[in-house]
């Protein structure tokens, strides 16, 4: 009996980079290049059948902003389905994103496709550095049944297409490409080389093979191969142990096998089967520091400030134009600043003016809510669901102290010019009201035979002249003045003081006005003066600084904040470290200073100096030495469990990595880190395998619990759990003495990862390159960096929530002018039972989207309100009134009825 020959589906496709190791603009002319092509090869070339733009709509928009002329063509072929778009807008990386950028890049992918025919429905996963646990989830929620992924499948998958379920038991079917993306790349135009190159990939990947063979025709920045149609049919003609055809990744994964495949549950992190190129969460720090900064204040700050407190102006286009700023920073490249110094210079400038939107848009919703209340006074804004206290920064007129406060400083008073002739002054005064026509009024002061002109803003008061006055009287002077008489001109400014206040309890998504009152918490308080241990207390912690070594101990625990400068000889993708390895972990002088002692914040600033080697010499060894000075500030505040900690340092060395170190309270056989819309638990070591060394160091979103301590960043995503001696190296690959059996009794956090090029070759984490071997010298990272943390006690995941929000989204305040109608206190939403991922507005309706980040199931309950769940397509689901159940790890969207 004669066997069917094994189909072959051959997928034409590229893989475009928007940015990488060549700016954005300068890989764009090629992919006008490439569609030109293309449109003109589809239209003449039926046996051209499909072409797949990568499953990322950001080609189109980008070809299409220099071609527009050729819409109707792409919307054609799109819709007949011989080119493939969507459905992402970029190919993200995973982790280094927020759950929400995620969301959001689907999104607009989704929306951008639908008007070319629609997308493809499939998660294209192809290149992402690893995959996040709760991505089938998302997928699902968004209506797919697939996901094609490469990087991060661990070794224990034992075939191609296999069950990846997420945390809450959503599953998706996965097809691995054991091969990558390109292993049909270069597809020759000799159909005998075709056959033996398709043969020899099944015989390679036999017994990991199900179903047809999928021949993955394009890599990156490929052009169209033209004579694709004609050399498959020969192919065809040729031989019948294979039918090759042309089609669709859409296609064929709806007849893929769904029979015997083995299940996967959680997060693709391993290095078993392809590099996953693990040390991009602590390359070029800057750009992850503005990523961060960019996603809070849109996701946790502005959307929900605009959703809630401005809700008639809702700001649609600024906020689009954000989003889109951080979603096209989100492409794997960029977000992981893999990449040349042009396109991570142009990456934070997006992120920067992301941010600026942002900012902006929660200032002015802050400002509108304060408007409408009927009290005057300083109005606390909470943009999260939880009530907030702590202590905030304000600015309060007048000079004595208000109770409750800790003065930081005074402005004010009058502020006068230096002397000139009264010819002059005349000319200065006129210059002067003329900028500023709405005065109080203008006193003429003779101050030691000098005469002051001075300017009051604000309101009139007696004793002052009406401008015109004040210039006629300064006229009259300057005429009887005796030769070189002089004067001056000063403007007189209400007096203002910064302060440190208390605000008690503003309620989740509301607001609360301040008024000054006893502090209601335990005072801060310090013992020391730096010549020997400074002593910080709250009542809910207990610092004590070192002078000695300038390390910290935090409720007892000693050695807190050790920094830890080992070399780098690796690249933009992963540490190495140098076969002669220098580690650097003593400080040559240490100075100790407290600058606030309190009530309501005390800073000890920390001043160490360092000699550290200056570069690394043919990635052998460590020569040189060049000054490291860190500059430390360890906070503590009234109220707050947490201990802050800023590094502010200027940096001038080469191929190295900077970690701060915190012994743990107990050992830790695991760490438990947020990653999106979930935690994720992991064990010491991640899985390496042939193309990339086992590593300890991992991803975090916004914070790490392990061994009885929380660790929160901003923007600091690498962490690792190790021996306190750290690890060793041995026969170019890394020992750690950090085990399962015994656990880890440290937290490593990365803060500084300096290398010089984009890719190397050959090296002891990874024997081969990840990319061009560009250089980056702007990733040495040179010059002055701020970096900031905060730790407490305790490891509840639950509890790290908390903390996160407290260390770094800001409650927002503004001056409220009174004469409205609203209370002193309130809320606008009221939401209970679980994480608050997004508030904002769609189609004119309130929007939320919630998850839960535990094991047990629990009741979301929206008091008062009704609407219905819906997908992340925004198709309704099931409606809801005040509450409505969420399995354990679910994600939920509510659109509320207003």
């Amino acid at each position: 009996m004669t066997s069917m020959p094994r189909r072959v589906v051959i997928v034409p496709h590229t893989h475009w980079d928007r940015e990488w190791h060549q700016p954005f603009q300068t890989f764009r002319l090629s992919l006008v290049e490439l569609l030109d092509e293309l449109l003109d090869r589809l239209e003449a070339d039926p046996s051209y059948a499909h072409f797949m733009l990568d499953g990322q709509m950001a080609v189109v928009d980008d070809y299409l902003a220099v071609r527009p002329e050729q819409e109707e063509r792409l919307r054609r072929l799109a819709g007949a389905g011989r080119v493939g778009v969507g459905p992402w807008y970029v190919l993200m990386d995973e982790f280094l994103v927020s759950g929400e950028t995620i969301v959001r890049d689907l999104q607009l992918g989704l929306d951008r496709a639908a008007a070319f025919g629609g997308a493809m429905e499939v998660g294209y996963l192809p290149d992402m550095f690893g995959h996040v646990a709760q991505m089938p989830q998302l997928l699902d929620q968004f209506g797919f049944r697939h996901a094609v992924v490469w990087r991060g499948v661990p070794g224990a998958i034992d075939r191609s297409g296999f069950w990846w379920q997420a945390p809450d038991g959503t599953t998706v079917r996965a097809e691995y490409l054991p091969a990558g993306y390109a292993n049909g790349q270069g597809m020759p135009d000799d159909a005998k080389e075709l056959v033996a190159r398709v043969r020899r990939f099944e015989d390679r990947w036999r017994d990991l093979l199900v179903g047809p063979v999928l021949w993955m025709n394009g890599t990156d920045h490929q052009m169209p191969q033209p004579w694709l149609g004609r050399v498959v049919a020969e192919a065809n003609d040729l031989q019948d142990d294979f039918r090759l055809e042309v089609g669709g990744l859409a296609a064929y994964l709806d007849e893929a096998p769904t029979e015997d495949l083995p299940t996967w549950r959680g997060e693709l992190r391993s290095g078993a089967r392809a590099n996953l190129l693990m040390g991009v969460a602590s390359n070029r720090v800057d750009v992850k520091q503005a990523a961060a900064a960019a996603e809070r204040w849109l996701e946790r700050v502005a959307e929900p400030a605009a959703a809630l407190f401005d809700p008639g102006a809702w700001p649609g286009a600024l906020l689009d134009e954000a989003w889109r700023l951080v979603i096209r920073n989100a492409a794997h490249d960029s977000a992981c600043a893999c990449s040349a110094d042009e396109v991570n210079d142009a990456v934070l400038v997006r992120y920067a003016e992301a941010r600026q939107i942002g900012e902006g848009l929660a200032q002015r919703a802050a400002r509108s809510a304060a408007a409408g209340l009927a009290t005057a006074g300083e109005v606390v804004l909470n943009t999260t669901t939880r009530p907030r206290r702590g202590v905030i920064e304000m600015r309060l007129w007048g000079r004595d102290p208000w109770p409750g406060t800790q003065q930081l400083g005074r402005r004010g008073g009058v502020r006068p010019s230096s002397a000139v002739p009264l010819a002059g002054l005349v000319e200065l005064v006129h210059q002067a009201l003329d900028a500023a026509p709405e005065l109080g009024g203008v006193e003429l002061v003779d101050d030691d035979g000098v005469l002051e002109v001075r300017l009051h803003p604000g309101e009139a008061a007696d004793g002052r002249l009406v401008p015109a006055d004040a210039v006629a009287a300064l006229e009259r002077r300057r005429d009887d003045a005796a030769p070189g008489a002089r004067g001056r001109i000063a403007v007189v400014l209400p007096e203002r003081q910064k302060v440190l206040a208390y605000v008690h309890d503003v309620p989740g998504h509301g607001w609360s006005r301040w008024e000054p009152a006893e502090l209601p918490v335990e005072p801060v308080a310090v013992d020391g003066d730096g010549t020997g241990p400074v002593t910080v207390v709250n009542g809910l912690v207990t610092l004590v600084v070192d002078p000695t070594d300038g390390t910290f101990a935090l409720d007892g625990v000693g050695g807190m904040g050790r920094l830890v400068d080992d070399g780098d000889v690796g690249d933009t993708y992963n540490w190495c470290p140098p076969e002669d390895q220098r580690v650097v972990d003593r400080p040559t002088a240490v100075d100790v200073v407290v600058t606030e002692r309190g009530p309501l914040r005390a800073r000890v600033v920390v001043t160490t100096g360092y000699r550290i080697p200056a570069r690394a010499d043919r990635h052998v060894r460590r020569i040189g030495e060049v000054d490291l000075d860190v500059r430390t500030t360890i906070e503590v505040l009234a109220g707050s469990r947490l201990v802050r900690v800023t590094h502010d340092l200027d940096d001038h060395a080469e191929d190295h990595r900077l970690r701060a170190w915190f012994p743990l309270p107990v050992p830790a056989t695991s760490s438990v880190a947020e990653c999106a819309f979930a935690t994720v638990e992991r064990p010491l070591v991640a899985e390496g395998g042939p193309t990339e060394a086992p590593m300890g160091t991992y991803p975090m979103r916004r914070f790490v619990c392990a061994g009885g301590l929380t660790l929160v960043q901003d923007g600091l995503l690498e962490y690792e759990l190790t021996d306190l001696a750290g690890p060793t190296i041995a026969g170019g690959e890394q020992v750690d003495a950090a085990s399962p059996a015994t656990g880890a009794n440290a937290l490593a956090l990365t803060l500084l990862r300096c290398t010089g090029v984009i890719s190397r070759g050959p090296m002891a984490t990874r024997p081969l390159p990840a990319g061009p071997m560009t250089p980056t010298p702007g990733a040495q990272l040179p010059g002055r960096r701020v970096l900031r943390y905060a730790v407490a006690s305790g490891d509840d995941p639950a509890d790290a929530y908390v903390l996160a929000d407290e260390a770094f989204t800001p409650l927002l305040v503004a001056r409220a002018p009174g004469g409205g109608t609203a209370p002193d206190r309130g809320r606008v939403l009221d939401v209970h039972g679980a994480e608050v991922s997004a508030v904002l507005r769609r189609g004119g309706r309130l929007v939320v989207r919630v998850f839960n980040p535990t094991t047990e199931s629990t009741t979301v309950e929206l008091p008062g309100r009704r609407g219905w769940l819906v997908d992340l397509r925004g198709r309704p689901q099931a409606p809801f009134e005040g509450s409505f159940p969420l399995r354990p790890w679910g994600i939920a969207t509510a659109q509320l009825d207003d």
